[in-house]
């Protein structure tokens, strides 16, 4: 019988060896063939300049900035209202019916597919409102999208908290919120960089739900005119904005230039590395900043 049940264990770790190495390889050739197809358009005058419509030539500066500004918008309105709902979830809520019916909400919000969800904001934030194909819509409709994932890893990181931490702050007189802000959610900090890099990179690769909010058509940027106001400014959230993913669909789809397809590959290869990127910085932050709660050098 130990011989047998040696040779099973084996067996299993064979197995999981071999699902993990498949995984790396699946990404490693995914990756590899995007980036290899679009490494002809991987350079500065590419990443940083406007694209042409009707003529070889031309980049992605405004649709990558669109991107970059889409996910810190959304984050704005994601990470509070999400960590407070993760917050109530693990350290509130009591075994009831309430606590029963918001967890359901949080399930079924969760398993809406990403179109649902740009009808919705397409009849709310664009409609109702009367802003328009914007911004600020179409980070609404991420922020909905991404509200149950954020909750849920929220919750899931508090309570994976020692419990004698919790203990020993409140045993020293510390208050219960105090024992929230200052020793729970520290040491639940990689946790919820994780939960960060999970929800930012839906938004990265989005195009369903921006299509319907955000618009899909360019808008002129003044990268000059700082002023939010404006909307021809940049940092204007009330300003239709293509971002990188939904260029790459219309590009795909309806693109006139005579090199549409070459912009296609570029534009997919810099949005999978800047996802790269921005998957190891966060990384990094969160290790740096869970170093710097924990005492150590």
């Amino acid at each position: 019988m130990k011989i047998k049940s040696q040779v099973t264990d084996k067996i299993a770790t064979t197995i999981f060896y071999m699902a993990a190495v498949f995984l790396v390889l699946l990404l490693i050739l995914f990756t590899g063939y995007i980036i290899y197809n679009g490494r002809h358009r991987l350079n500065l005058n590419f990443i940083f300049t406007e694209p042409n419509s009707m003529e070889a030539g031309g980049g992605i500066g405004p649709q990558l900035f669109n991107t970059i500004y889409m996910v810190v918008l959304s984050m704005i309105f994601t990470l509070p209202i999400g960590l407070c709902a993760g917050i109530y979830m693990a350290e509130y809520a009591k075994p009831n019916r309430l606590t029963k019916t918001i967890r359901f909400c949080i399930e079924a919000l969760a398993s809406l597919p990403s179109i649902v969800i740009g009808l919705f904001g397409l009849l709310v934030f664009v409609t109702m409102t009367g802003w328009g194909y914007t911004l600020l819509s179409g980070a609404l409709a991420v922020s909905v999208l991404n509200l149950p994932i954020i909750t849920r890893i929220s919750e899931d990181a508090i309570r994976s908290v020692s419990p004698s931490i919790k203990e020993a702050s409140l045993a020293v007189g510390a208050s219960h919120w105090q024992t929230i802000v200052k020793v729970i959610l520290p040491c639940a900090i990689p946790s919820l960089i994780t939960g960060i890099i999970l929800t930012s990179g839906r938004v990265l690769g989005e195009a369903a739900a921006l299509i319907f909010t955000a618009g899909i058509s360019g808008f002129p940027i003044d990268f000059s005119n700082m002023d939010p106001t404006n909307t021809s400014s940049p940092l204007s959230p009330f300003r239709p904005a293509e971002t990188l993913a939904v260029f790459i669909y219309k590009v795909n789809s309806e693109g006139t230039a005579p090199d549409a397809r070459m912009v296609a590959d570029g534009a997919s290869a810099v949005l999978i590395l800047f996802v790269f990127v921005f998957n190891i910085a966060a990384r990094i932050l969160g290790k740096t900043l869970s170093r710097r709660f924990s005492g150590k050098s």
